[in-house]
Parts: C-alpha cells; structure tokens; sequence
C-alpha cells in the first residue's frame, strides 16, 4: 500500500518535470528561431560600407569639402601605380606595352598608360582639332617660311631612324602637330623613358599608371580590377620572368580587407575555442556554454537589425567597434550563472541581480546615445548598434536566459579556493592615498610625456604597413607625381570660365618656378584651352587657296611632291569649321580622363585643380593663392588634420556628456556618497593609468584608442557594481569574485589576441583594453569591495561552509 502510495505521489511530479523541461525546450527553439528571422531580415537589408568619410565630421570649410570629395570619388584615389620588375628593360617594355594594350579596352579600368607617345591618343573625329589645342599658332602661322623651316626639319626627320615612323604620317600633319600636343600632355615632370615607355632612375623597373572605374572604397570591384590586372600580366609573362607590383588606394583596400577578414577568422576561432574552455572549466557543465551564448548572440543580431532599420547602410568599422563595444554584454549572463545554484532559484537569482545589471546597462546605453548628437554618422551608427545590442543582451538575461536553465549546481559561494582567496584580497590594507596618488602619477605622466596627447595625421591612422606606402611613395615619386599635400583650386561658374582663369594664372605660375617656389604645375587647360583660345588659334589658320599657295613656295626644293600634303590641307580647312572643343565632346578618350581629373563640376559651377611638384615655398604660394577671390591653396596635410581635430572635438563633448549623465545614474541608483565613489573610482583611475600607459610608451591617442577606453570603462563600472553589490556577504562575496574573475579572464583572452594582431588598428584596441581589464579588475577588488564584516561569526560560519564542501 505505501509503495502504491509513493508511485501515485511521485507520478505528478514527473509529470511536472518533464512539463518544465519541454518548455524549456520550446523557449529556447522559439528563442533562436527568433534569432534566425531577425538575422535573416537585418542581412536582406544591410550593406557593409567603407568610406571612411562615414566617421569624419561633417565638412564646414570649403578645404573639408575637398578633401572629403578627393578621398573618396577623386579620380587621384583611383589611379594605382604599377612597377615591372625581375627582367631586362626591353623586355620589361615589351610588357609594358602589351599590358596598357590589353587593359586600354576593359571597362575595369578608365584608362591606362606607359609613357608611349601613341598617335592613337585622339580618336579619328577628334584629330582636326589638334591645330586648335596646340600652341603652335600662339606664336607662328601657316605661311611659306614658318611651313619652309618644317618641311626642312621633315626631311632631316626621315633620314633618321624616326623616319619609318613618321613616313606614313607627313602627308597629313607635315608641322606634326599632332605629336606637339601629345608631347604637351605628357607630365609635368616627365619620368625616366627607355624603349619609349616609363621607367626608374635606375631603369630596372618599367612604370605604368592605371585609373579604375570603381572608387579606392569599394574593395570588391578593386579586387576583381586588380585580378584583371595580374591575369593580364600573367598572359604575357607565361614563364613568370617579371614580377608586377601594385600600389595605391585601391589596392591597400583590398589588401587589408584580406588581411582583416583572415586575421579575424583566425583570431575569432582562438576566442571562440578558449571562451568555450573557460566557460566548461568555471561552471563544470557543457549547456553553460549555450547559456552564455545566447544572449551576446542576441546582442549581436539586435545591433545589426537596429542599425538596418535605421540606416540601411553601416560602415565595416562601425561593425567592428560595434562588436567589440558590445563585449561587455558576454558578462551578463556570466554573473547570472556565478549567482545561479541549488537551493536558489535562477529566476529568484536574477531577480536579486537585476538593480545592479540594470544600473550598468543604463549607464552605460546613456553615456552612448551621446553619439547620437555627434554628427559624425559613423559614431551614430556605433550609438545605435551598441545600445541596441547592451539592451537586448540584458532583458534576455533577465527574462529569458532564467526559463531555461534547469536545476542549478555547485554554489561557487562554497568554493575552498575562493574563499582562500577572497580572505587574502581582505587582509589587504586600505591606503587611504594610494587611490590619489596613482591619480597624480597619471596626470603627471600625461602632463610631461613629450609624445602629443592626439593623433591628427590621417596617414598614422590608416591600418596600411608603412613599408607599402613608402613604396608607393616612391614609385609615385619615380613618376613625378605631384606634390600629395599642396594643390591649387579654382572656381567658376562653368568649367569654361575655369579654363579662362587657368590660363590666366599660367604666366604667374611660371614666375613662381623661376622665383624657386616649386619646379612644376600642371592643369586641365594645358589638355583642354578654352573656346576663346581655340577660336583665337581658328582665325589664324589660312583658307584652303592662301595655305595652296604658301606649301607651293614652302615646297620649292624640298624633294616633296607637289601634291603630297593635300591631306594637310583637308584637316586644316575641317578645323577652320569646327565649333570649340568642349569636355563633353571627349568621349572616353585619354584626354578626357585627364581631364576629368582636373576640371569637375561642383554645386556652385565648376571646379579646376592645379597640381604642384617639389613645393618649396608654401608661404609664396598662399601669397599667391591670397591675390585672388577665385583662389584657393588647398593644404591636404592641414586640412585633413583639422578634420580630424574637429572629429575628437565632437568625440570629447560626447563622452564630457556621456560622464556627467553616467555620474548622474549611479549617483540615483545608489544614493550614498560613498557608495557612488567606490563604484566610479576605479573607472576614472583606470582611464587615467590606461592614457599614461600609451603616452610613456610614445603612443598617441586616435579614434581608436578612444574606443577601446570607452570599452574599458564599461568594463570598469561593471566590476565595480558587483564588488559593491556583494556588500559583506561572504558568500556573495565569494559569487561575485567568481564572476568577475570570468568575466575578466574571457574578456582579456579576447582582447589579448586583438594586441597580437598585425594591423594596426586591432592592435591598438587589443592592447588598451587588455590593459584596462587587468587595471578594472585590481582596483575594483581593491577599491569598490565592501570592508570586512564586523560580525566575526559571520566569517566563521561561511569559513565552515566552505570547509565541508
């Protein structure tokens, strides 16, 4: 009867077990099925972008304006510079040659040249115009003597070894003006030529430039451009006798795409691996694995679909620092399973939490919705991600995570060895001014450190290796490049009038060489003259009967037919009817992708760039520039760094605010004076021991040191909190020791791997967190823990507890 009696009684209560387990097994699949639809439409509507101009104030002076434009849709950020290598010269030339052939007709790339003076150059339409964009009629005309004299140096011509070259050519264009304004379109400084194409001074590497159609941002058509490039040059050098090297904006984009993407995969699955082994180690069960999962992969996905919603497009950075920021959310699970056991609950368990979870959250989503009054898009973007992703990860820790987890386990209150260590941190003394005096030693560091406080140089920030831009420098250099910091701008109303005003301001800079200034300029007027310039040349071109006549006296024992220029006469009667050549007249012609590089329209009309070579006076030049109203000395150097001055400017007001409504939280949440210092101090000293750390060192502070600070004091709030929330309950002492110590060794193990990154941007992340966790964690035990009990049986008690587990 009684063993009737117990079965009956202990059938409702397996019943009741397995009714608990199979809800716990519906939530959790509706849980990642919801996981799944919100992954599926955050993905259908994002686009990963990478203009960098995202995470850059908005410009207010018209030196920001360009220099946002050029860095990213200036064709100057297109063009790579190509080197052969590995061969001889005439081989290398050879190549040269067949891979500017091979490239001119891709649509991967706007044009493409070697230095080769190519009659090709201006299509069969176009050729008429060359008496119009040549200058020969600036300062001769087509009469007898001047077409006696080229005649003359004609046949001095053909006996040369030119004069295969040029045999078929005479006929039409005997002045071979054709050839003066392709001499007049070469560069301003011309490179080293042999075999007719660009080389080094040392001629051991050929030079080409190419200009592709996608912008230097957009690494997926920079990298299909550049597989292009190399399947061309491998179909000419099949027996691998060169080597082609690639330099510039677009490939540095695709090369840190690829070396990011790899680095990430590589440094994701070691933190992956090693936060699995210490979730197993510290809670001894294989589900706590899922449990802590669940809500950073919450997080996570929360982050991307708020950000799609809201704008449709986020900038890669803002996924990485997003990522990154949103890490802290990993420990909020972690105090909810350090917390979690037998005889308690975890719904009781998270209840008990949830003040102290809920002031961090909160003060840490207040301090970044800062951003969102920025107005920088890529900092609103981060505001967005993070503080979607922080809330979502802590009201799935309190109100889902709790109905799954089933009965608890071992309580770490009882753990021997944290007791042991929880009664040596205890015994610690409490120097009153050790907490000042780190402070001082902080301000005192910064304060006399000779390494500048801010990084302004947009060329320290970006993640390239310096050994490829010095190289690219250098071939850059090799082609006389123009000068990368100083560059003139004129505005007009139409590029008409733009082209007016170059010509114009030609002399004066030819008065600037001679003064020493510079050694050389180049504009879009010596591609392109004006139409007033080109009507001016058209009234000096004779009729057809007065040019008959001056190439009959002009041919008078020459040895040349008598008829043999009639084409000459053709192309010069066609040009004496030709309208003016304009820019929209160039097709895809070479000249018109020079000139687009120099002429563009802007809101108030047209814009005219004027590039400079070896710069020597700036100040003459900003005298110059000064003179006039429709001048301008663009300072790339000067106006990049004011930039980014205005972007940390933003960023400091943003995070002065954030400080003030963080204090403010705490300030209500805990109400006593003394609580609030303990929880804030180790933050702020941390922030300050972090900063004086990179000064001594000779670091200087960026956007992304600034980050990983913001991440650290996070950090440090939330190790505070807990330590405070303990008060002087040894076995909530004990449970909060345990997970903070998981908390910490997860988050320096992630952030330890990003400081032995290779790029420089992780690195410096890596490397300020990892140092932030290790600072958070000491001073929050030594600061915000509560003082020992003053009731001695209290210790006894929970000392004995711990002995008998």
């Amino acid at each position: 009867m009684s063993a009737g009696s117990a079965n009956d009684r202990s059938a409702p209560s397996r019943r009741l077990g397995q009714s608990v387990r199979s809800s716990r097994v519906w939530l959790l699949v509706l849980w990642l099925a919801a996981l799944a639809v919100l992954g599926y439409f955050a993905q259908r509507q994002l686009q990963i972008g990478t203009d960098l101009r995202l995470f850059l104030p908005k410009p207010t002076t018209p030196e920001e304006r360009l220099l946002l434009e050029e860095i990213g849709e200036g064709a100057g950020s297109r063009v790579l510079v190509l080197a052969l290598s590995g061969s001889s010269p005439e081989a290398l030339a050879d190549i040269s040659r067949e891979l500017a052939a091979a490239l001119a007709d891709n649509p991967a790339f706007r044009f493409v040249a070697n230095g080769e003076l190519s009659m090709d150059a201006l299509p069969e339409e176009l050729l008429p115009y060359r008496y119009l964009l040549s200058d020969t009629l600036d300062e001769h005309t087509f009469d007898a003597s001047y077409l006696r004299e080229q005649l003359r140096a004609r046949a001095r011509d053909l006996a040369s070894p030119a004069g295969a070259f040029l045999e078929s050519w005479l006929p039409r264009d005997p002045t071979l003006e054709l050839l003066s304004v392709l001499q007049r379109w070469q560069p301003a400084q011309e490179p080293n030529r042999l075999y007719d194409v660009w080389f080094d001074k040392d001629g051991k590497r050929a030079l080409l430039l190419a200009e592709t159609a996608a912008p230097a941002f957009d690494p997926e058509r920079q990298r299909q451009a550049i597989e292009m490039l190399r399947q061309a040059h491998g179909s000419f050098d099949s027996n691998h006798e060169s080597t082609l090297t690639i330099s510039g904006a677009g490939q540095f984009s695709v090369l840190m795409e690829q070396r990011t993407r790899g680095e990430a995969q590589f440094l994701g699955t070691a933190a992956s691996i090693g936060m699995i082994l210490l979730v197993l180690f510290a809670y001894r069960r294989p589900s706590a694995v899922l449990y802590s999962a669940l809500p950073l992969l919450s997080a996570g996905l929360a982050g991307l679909f708020m950000v799609s919603v809201v704008f449709g497009e986020v900038h890669g950075i803002t996924l990485a620092f997003g990522f990154t920021l949103i890490g802290v959310a990993q420990d909020y699970p972690v105090h909810l399973l350090s917390h979690w056991r037998a005889d308690r609950p975890a719904l009781t368990v998270v209840r008990e939490l949830w003040p102290t979870l809920a002031t961090g959250v909160a003060s840490t989503c207040i301090a970044y919705l800062t951003f969102l009054f920025s107005g920088v898009t890529g900092l609103q973007q981060l505001a967005s991600f993070t503080v979607a992703g922080l809330a979502a990860a802590s009201l799935t820790t309190r109100f889902l995570l709790p109905r799954l987890l089933g009965e608890g386990g071992r309580d770490s209150g009882q753990s021997q060895a944290l007791d042991r260590l929880w009664r040596s941190i205890d015994a610690l003394p409490r120097l009153k001014w050790t907490s000042l005096i780190l402070a001082i030693a902080a301000i005192v560091a910064i304060s006399l450190s000779e390494t500048p406080m801010w990084e302004d140089d947009l060329g320290k920030l970006t993640p390239v290796p310096v050994e490829l831009i010095q190289q690219d420098q250098e071939l850059r250099g090799a082609l006389g490049a123009a000068d990368v910091r100083y560059m003139l701008v004129v505005n007009a109303t139409d590029r008409q009038q733009a082209l007016r005003k170059l010509e114009e301001i030609q002399q004066p800079l030819e008065q600037l060489i001679e003064r020493g200034a510079m050694t050389g300029f180049d504009h879009a007027a010596r591609y392109l003259p004006s139409a007033a310039t080109q009507l001016a040349r058209q009234k000096k071109l004779p009729d057809t009967s007065t040019l008959r006549e001056a190439l009959g006296h002009a041919q008078t024992g020459s040895g040349f037919k008598a008829d043999v220029f009639e084409p000459f006469v053709n192309d010069v009667q066609k040009a004496k009817e030709l309208q003016p050549l304009l820019p929209e007249d160039l097709g895809t012609s070479p000249l018109a992708t020079n000139l687009e590089m120099l002429l563009t329209r802007s809101d108030q009309g047209a814009r005219a760039f004027v590039t400079l070579n070896g710069v020597r006076d700036a100040a003459a030049l900003r005298a110059f520039s000064e003179s006039r109203t429709d001048l301008l000395l663009l300072d790339l150097k000067g106006a990049s760094e004011a930039l980014v001055s205005k972007q940390r400017t933003h960023i400091l007001w943003s995070l002065g605010l954030a400080s003030i409504l963080l204090v403010g939280v705490i300030a209500l949440a805990l109400r006593k004076r003394a609580r609030v210092y303990r929880v804030l101090l180790p933050m702020a000293l941390t922030t300050l021991i972090a900063m004086a750390t990179l000064q001594l060192n000779g670091i200087s502070l960026s956007l992304f040191h600034l980050i990983a600070l913001m991440l650290g004091a996070g950090l440090g709030l939330d190790y505070a909190l807990f330590f405070e929330h303990a008060a002087d309950d040894p076995l909530e002492q004990r449970r909060t020791l345990h997970a903070v110590i998981v908390c910490s060794l997860s988050t320096l193990m992630v952030f330890a791997l990003l400081a032995a990154s290779t790029i420089p941007v992780l690195r410096a992340i890596g490397l300020t967190v990892s140092l932030a966790v290790v600072s958070n964690f000491l001073l929050a035990v030594m600061v915000a823990r509560a003082r020992a009990t003053s009731n001695p049986s209290t210790h006894a008690s929970a000392h004995a507890e711990a002995q008998q587990s």
